[in-house]
């Protein structure tokens, strides 16, 4: 694997790794609760100065449930729908509470819902219709439930398992730059010639004996290649010259002599191989 893949990887790691560290969707979650029933508790003087009453208490917030609110009064109190509805959105906007939840009003005897209605990104929806009119004195409780609470925060859950996708992604992918090398050898491997003592490896211009390594220049490996392919067989030099210098710029007289001369000094490490000149005719490669 590159060193820019391991940095981004590792980056990518740190990152997520130390996003996990400090980030506390418990503390989130007590702020989050703080803020509703601050919010709670400034819609419930408001609703009780909307019945002239200055001198009653609102009653502590409780919290039900996770994102859900109990907002109750000390004593009975009557107000229209649609003051409801606006002074509690403007109290969640002004204490930066996001905008999807329901909202019931319950009777403190029977707890029979009075009126219902459901925010989805302020647009409001009546679940128990009673706007244009004016609820009675009576003792209500105001419940909300916050109904999209997936978006509220990122919390640990969520480095947690994008640390662990990256991690996963990080070993398949060095697993799979492994596989691809060791293919990439054995095919290295699988396309050596064996010429006596020597491996020739045509795509990689080179002849290997043992622990040494010979290198071939283009037109000597081209030579060579020709000359494995038919062992034993005498070929002319008309085809020698045809193959390798035809399509590679012109032909100088003596260029195959010269070339096959330096193969001979390049294969001269074992007895049991040749190239031997057919005078007149051409050249072959004598195995043992």
């Amino acid at each position: 694997m590159s060193k820019k893949k391991i940095y981004i990887y590792s980056s990518l790691c740190v990152v997520l790794f130390f996003g996990w560290i400090f980030s506390d969707s418990n503390q989130k979650n007590e702020d989050f609760a703080e803020r509703v029933k601050v919010s709670l508790r400034d819609a419930g003087n408001q609703l009780l100065l909307s019945n002239q009453d200055s001198t009653s208490l609102v009653l502590p917030i409780i919290e039900l449930s996770s994102y859900k609110f109990k907002l109750s009064f000390q004593h009975q109190l009557s107000f229209e729908p649609s003051f409801l509805v606006e002074i509690v959105k403007n109290s969640f906007k002004k204490n930066k509470l996001h905008n999807y939840y329901r909202v019931e009003v319950k009777q403190c005897v029977d707890g029979e819902v009075a009126y219902s209605y459901e925010m989805k990104n302020e647009l409001e929806r009546n679940i128990i219709p009673c706007k244009g009119r004016v609820l009675p004195q009576n003792c209500y409780t105001i419940e909300v439930k916050f109904t999209n609470t997936t978006s509220l925060y990122l919390d640990k859950q969520f480095f947690l398992f994008a640390l662990l996708f990256m991690m996963l992604v990080f070993i398949i992918d060095a697993t799979f730059l492994r596989q691809k090398a060791v293919k990439k050898e054995v095919n290295t491997v699988q396309d050596a010639i064996n010429i006596g003592s020597y491996q020739f490896y045509p795509e990689q211009n080179k002849l290997v004996m043992q622990a040494t390594e010979i290198r071939l220049s283009k037109k000597e490996c081209e030579l060579l290649t020709i000359f494995v392919s038919r062992p034993n067989e005498i070929i002319k030099r008309e085809e020698l010259t045809k193959k390798v210098w035809e399509d590679n710029g012109v032909f100088v007289g003596r260029s195959l002599d010269t070339y096959i001369s330096k193969l001979r000094k390049k294969i001269k490490g074992d007895d049991t191989i040749k190239i031997s000149n057919v005078h007149g005719v051409g050249y072959k490669l004598e195995l043992k």
